[in-house]
């Protein structure tokens, strides 16, 4: 993986966030050391959540992003109604993902990447009740993920609370193009870089 981030590193000039397998400082310092400009955790700080105060004080918040996949909560009711998951959405953990919002929050992520286990794939829209619980929990960056199918769907998850919104095999496999989506966020009055 390291000769991936360096490579990568060399040839992209935009921030290069790396997750996956990151357990320690020590990881951290070592991707920040191949080009990583941040680093992305999900089941590691899920399993030992003094992880992320600890990255936070080594490197500043700047440099963490918590990685939520949250789910409508199965079974084991939770107080939002939604649940945090592990090892890709396959794994529930029965815990509270607003909860462990606030305390991603309060332990130094710098920002949220929150992607919807029950909307990923389906191009039908983003889950604006999830985003909407997320930006009402906490105040840090909040990137949107899961569920972009049309340019329609973007506006909306702007306006419960994403700063940034992530889509994947939309642009992939052609269905839109970056233009358009930028396109459409501009006409419904929405800043876009």
């Amino acid at each position: 993986v390291h000769d991936v981030v360096r490579a990568c590193a060399e040839e992209v000039f935009i921030p290069l966030t790396v997750g996956g397998g990151i357990r320690s400082v020590a990881d951290v310092d070592r991707l920040l050391r191949d080009g990583a400009d941040k680093v992305s955790v999900n089941t590691s700080a899920v399993k030992n959540p003094e992880l992320i105060s600890e990255i936070s004080r080594h490197f500043g918040n700047q440099v963490l992003v918590l990685s939520l996949d949250a789910r409508r909560a199965q079974g084991a009711s939770t107080e939002s109604g939604f649940e945090v998951t592990t090892r890709g959405g396959r794994e529930g953990t029965g815990r509270c993902a607003i909860d462990w919002i606030r305390e991603a929050a309060d332990r130094g992520v710098g920002e949220i990447l929150l992607n919807s286990i029950d909307a990923d794939g389906t191009r039908e829209g983003f889950d604006l009740e999830l985003i909407r619980a997320a930006r009402a929990a906490v105040d840090v960056p909040l990137i949107a993920s899961g569920g972009a199918g049309k340019v329609e769907h973007f506006a909306p998850a702007v306006e419960a609370g994403a700063d940034a919104l992530l889509a994947a095999s939309v642009f992939h496999f052609g269905t839109l193009s970056i233009a358009e989506v930028k396109d459409a966020l501009r006409a419904e009055g929405i800043d876009v870089r």
